[in-house]
């Protein structure tokens, strides 16, 4: 006698079996549906942007507890590190010149730990570097993000350089994370900590990208305006989205692998 499958299993079999179209119109009314929960259960959206910087932070936790325990990157992308790095460091000096807040020391904290992990990448545990499995060019990220911020940049009152190099960070932070996903789909096979660590970047994007578009729903489209004119303001918030949905479909698989006792991540052919 068979025994009965769990719901989250049934319902992770069904999804699977539908085409492509469907699992796109029902990973937007998820995420449309969160949202809602979401507006109801925060009243103050800027705890969800507090809420995106704690989930990445423990996240960053579990990266720096994997490369000093395990000893080991293995199934770390250097490459994405080094992208994070770069849009970093550019927003840091747009904070500086620009807007200086307590996200200027967020980041300041989180550039400092990044280029401990590729230091440690480099340097230390470069014996376990896959190196054959991070084959992602990074120039395909980079130079279009320059060619975009080129051509759509903030309308504010500052200097042009300096709003220019704002852009480009916020377009190189939307696609930072496509390395990491590459070496996990030459791999198939992800372990736990790098696991956690990728599912807590696509948490973080996820509340980042609600504040986001709470706050313009909120506001009524001023936060829209108040962000300048022409395409800038809709980059900004399509760039958040993007960000979300990069990581959907391994969050997906993540979530299903944990409901389902497993310990190692397997990932299908066609995942991310």
């Amino acid at each position: 006698m068979r025994a009965p499958r769990r719901p989250i299993h049934a319902v992770s079999m069904w999804v699977r079996r539908q085409p492509p179209k469907v699992k796109a119109f029902l990973a937007v009314v998820s995420g449309m549906a969160a949202l809602v929960l979401l507006r109801f259960i925060v009243h103050d959206h800027d705890n969800l942007f507090v809420a995106a910087e704690a989930v990445h932070s423990i996240g960053i936790s579990v990266l720096i507890y994997k490369l000093m325990k395990e000893k080991t990157c293995a199934g770390l992308s250097l490459k994405s590190q080094e992208l994070t790095a770069i849009f970093l460091a550019v927003r840091l000096y747009c904070s500086f010149v620009m807007e200086y807040d307590i996200h200027t020391l967020l980041d300041l904290a989180t550039l400092a730990t990044t280029l401990w992990v590729i230091y440690m990448i480099r340097f230390k545990l470069k014996s376990s570097y896959m190196e054959d499995k991070d084959n992602f060019a990074i120039y395909y990220v980079v130079v279009p993000c320059a060619v975009l911020a080129l051509c759509i940049h903030p309308s504010t009152s500052h200097n042009l350089l300096n709003r220019i190099f704002w852009a480009f960070c916020v377009y190189l932070e939307a696609v930072s994370v496509l390395p990491q996903l590459r070496v996990m789909q030459n791999t198939k096979i992800v372990e736990p900590f790098t696991a956690h660590y990728v599912f807590a970047l696509g948490v973080a994007r996820f509340l980042s990208c609600a504040h986001w578009v709470l706050q313009v729903l909120d506001s009524r489209g001023q936060l829209l305006v108040a962000l300048g004119y022409g395409l800038w303001p809709s980059m900004v918030l399509i760039s958040e989205i993007v960000q979300t949905f990069i990581l959907a479909d391994f969050c997906y698989y993540y979530i299903k692998s944990v409901f389902g006792g497993q310990l190692v991540l397997r990932l299908p052919s066609g995942v991310v």
